[in-house]
């Protein structure tokens, strides 16, 4: 956050600068909306950093949550510009209603890992450990893509858990369990390095994991194309690329 206040400010110089130097020839500053789902949330905000840096005049929004809501809302007529999901089925509700500029495209993947309170007090090591009546166990609903994700690996391992709640996002799974208020969840791997610590990753056997799928895409009505195919094409190039997998995310 004090990154992009330091940032924010320096641009509010330069525009009082130029404002006192070149009088009626201020930039006009355009924001361009991005709904991105909730695990994209750390390495986005880096991102719109980098992207408003190249491209002074722009800033970039974003609107983090669900990839579920998110594609509700773009579908009941959000200011959105671009829409980054967590997975391809939210994306094709959008494109199925012909939302979309051009078809989407794949930037990013994700797979999952079990978390835990920091320490494993309960010694949680492999899917069957969920098992445990004692534990609490939180997701979300099949709607959102992590929960959707979660129900299969369960599937595939032939175990049956019955959470305790369900979570509106991924990000309210990491505040369960690493405020101690649940003792197990499973999420995306790109969480743990994002909890910095705060939560403990316990691995999922790779016969069992999944491939998460992120696709992106341009919203048809948008008024600012030129801007959103440039965040779009940062994200696919080396420097975004880059970013992202230092966050955990793998390449395309």
């Amino acid at each position: 956050m004090f990154g992009r206040r330091a940032f924010a400010v320096v641009l509010a110089q330069i525009a009082f600068f130029t404002a006192c130097t070149s009088g009626s020839n201020t930039q006009e500053t355009t924001t361009l909306d991005v709904y991105a789902a909730s695990s994209l949330a750390t390495p986005f905000a880096d991102a719109g950093l980098a992207y408003e840096k190249a491209h002074p005049g722009v800033k970039v929004q974003f609107n983090f949550g669900a990839s579920s809501d998110l594609a509700r809302f773009v579908q009941e007529g959000a200011p959105a510009d671009v829409f980054a999901s967590a997975d391809m089925s939210n994306m094709d509700r959008v494109e199925s209603k012909d939302l979309l500029d051009s078809p989407p495209v794949i930037f990013a993947t994700n797979y999952l890992e079990i978390i835990v309170e920091k320490g494993n007090p309960l010694n949680i090591s492999s899917l069957q450990d969920l098992e445990n009546l004692d534990l609490v166990f939180v997701t979300t609903s099949p709607d959102v893509p992590i929960g959707k994700y979660t129900a299969e690996v369960l599937k595939k391992a032939g175990v049956s858990v019955t959470p305790d709640s369900l979570e509106s996002n991924v990000k309210g799974i990491m505040l369960k369990v690493a405020s101690g208020e649940a003792d197990a969840a499973i999420v995306y791997h790109s969480e743990v390095i994002a909890s910095d610590g705060q939560v403990e990753g316990v691995e999922i056997l790779a016969e069992f994991n999944i491939v998460a799928k992120y696709p992106i895409g341009i919203i048809k009505n948008s008024a600012n194309k030129k801007q959103a195919q440039g965040f779009v094409d940062f994200l696919l190039s080396t420097a975004g690329q880059t970013l992202l997998t230092q966050y955990g995310f793998g390449l395309p």
